[in-house]
């Protein structure tokens, strides 16, 4: 385990202040492998600080990504995902710009981890954005639009609830078949009769999954 360190960033994007929570491992000895970790539509940045923190013990250096701060958005309804979609993916595209630029981080290994609405993000902005080089899809989905037009997609971990009354389970479930089609690696898990959170020892079993992930595509590249 690394010790921590936690700050906040700012960046610019659009002409606007975007801010980071910070969780990077302590030291200056080595560069590390990043994810840049994506809130759902209700913000919920508190429920963010436990999962970066493991990430970030575990040799990751993790960003919380503020994408609201764009559209000066509090929490997000199907209109407001409608309009600003393509502002917070611009606002994604310059937070992967700064954070390769950082001191900690080794650039040719960067992540993107979503939850919800930031899961939906995450997997459109990987399609087009060759420097992501994984993604973690926690109860999300890829936009049809974005499958029209995808350049190309990196491996995929996805964690979905199959009974989820928010994104339904065939979001995943059209995921797995576009990855298989374009021979994209992936791992899937389905958790069986739960919704759209996951908690107790559903959550401890994802969030093992996502270490395990990461260190395969990411970390296991390490000198």
């Amino acid at each position: 385990m690394y010790p921590i360190a936690q700050f906040e960033q700012v960046f610019r994007s659009g002409g606007k202040d975007i801010r980071l929570d910070c969780f990077v491992p302590d030291t200056d000895s080595q560069r590390f492998p990043a994810v840049i970790s994506l809130h759902g539509s209700g913000g919920g940045f508190a429920t963010m600080a436990e999962p970066a923190g493991q990430l970030a013990g575990q040799g990751f250096a993790v960003y919380v990504l503020h994408y609201f701060d764009r559209t000066a958005t509090t929490h997000a309804d199907k209109a407001t995902i409608f309009r600003n979609f393509p502002l917070w993916m611009k606002t994604l595209w310059d937070a992967v710009s700064h954070v390769e630029q950082q001191a900690a981080v080794d650039s040719d290994r960067i992540a993107l981890l979503g939850f919800s609405l930031g899961a939906y993000l995450s997997l459109s902005s990987a399609t087009i954005d060759t420097r992501v080089k994984a993604v973690v899809d926690f109860f999300g989905g890829l936009p049809k639009e974005m499958k029209l037009f995808m350049r190309r997609i990196p491996p995929v971990l996805i964690l979905h609830g199959e009974a989820d009354p928010t994104v339904p389970v065939e979001e995943a479930y059209h995921l797995q078949q576009l990855l298989e089609k374009r021979g994209t690696p992936y791992e899937m898990q389905i958790y069986a009769g739960i919704g759209h959170d996951f908690s107790g020892e559903i959550w401890r079993d994802a969030c093992l999954r996502c270490l395990a992930f990461l260190n395969r595509h990411l970390a296991s590249e390490t000198a």
